[in-house]
């Protein structure tokens, strides 16, 4: 697997179905660089931060989390730098995190065969709040990029964050525009919502988090006529 260039200052660890491994993405700014997702595991984190380095990339100061399940954040305790999380988002994290300590993780393997073969010979599962969370939206300033975190309604789960880098006007969706997960629907209402937000927002390129990066118009197409 190779490190994808996607803009000026984007890179994209591509998704792998097997292990059902989202896209990680980076974004390299003049002072500090960022992570879009924390990955399934540790040695999903690991198999990142070794293709960045690869391409002479500084390791992210800090990881922004899109929502909370287990594929984009169970490798939180590997990453380099901070975390940053929505409130729901991190409680969330704290509910799983209490659950495996309790009760160990046969709940967890037990959602999907993907994550047992994330965590095939007995890998530890280890979740981690993050380190620092915010409600809303906040803007953040790597250096020479704009990068805006938003907390979105959208069908795929109610702790969506979207990450919109401005100059390169790409839009991270994590998995917001899929559909949710436990229950397999897919809201009219919250996809119609989620499409406005795109539109406002109006990125060239949308990341969802187990696609190739597309045009932002078939990204809305795709809501639109829910997936």
């Amino acid at each position: 697997m190779e490190l994808k260039r996607l803009t000026e200052h984007i890179w994209v660890m591509p998704f792998e179905k097997e292990r059902d491994r989202p896209n990680l993405g980076y974004v390299k700014g003049e002072h500090w660089s960022l992570a879009v997702d924390a990955g399934h595991s540790e040695a999903h984190v690991r198999a990142f931060y070794k293709l960045l380095e690869k391409e002479n990339l500084p390791l992210p100061g800090l990881t922004v989390l899109t929502h909370w399940h287990w594929d984009h954040t169970f490798g939180m305790h590997a990453v380099n730098g901070l975390t940053l999380a929505n409130r729901k988002t991190d409680a969330y994290l704290a509910e799983w995190k209490n659950k495996i300590a309790k009760n160990g993780p046969g709940e967890f393997l037990a959602l999907h065969e993907s994550i047992r073969r994330e965590y095939a010979a007995e890998t530890e599962v280890i979740v981690k709040q993050a380190d620092l969370v915010f409600s809303g939206e906040m803007t953040l300033d790597p250096g020479g990029c704009t990068v805006r975190v938003l907390q979105a309604e959208a069908p795929h789960t109610d702790d969506s964050t979207l990450v919109y880098v401005d100059q390169d006007k790409t839009l991270f969706l994590g998995d917001s525009a899929g559909h949710d997960f436990f229950t397999g629907i897919k809201r009219p209402d919250l996809c119609g919502k989620l499409a406005e937000t795109i539109r406002e927002i109006n990125p060239d390129i949308c990341v969802e988090g187990h696609w190739i990066p597309v045009p932002a118009e078939d990204t809305l197409a795709d809501l639109m006529g829910n997936g």
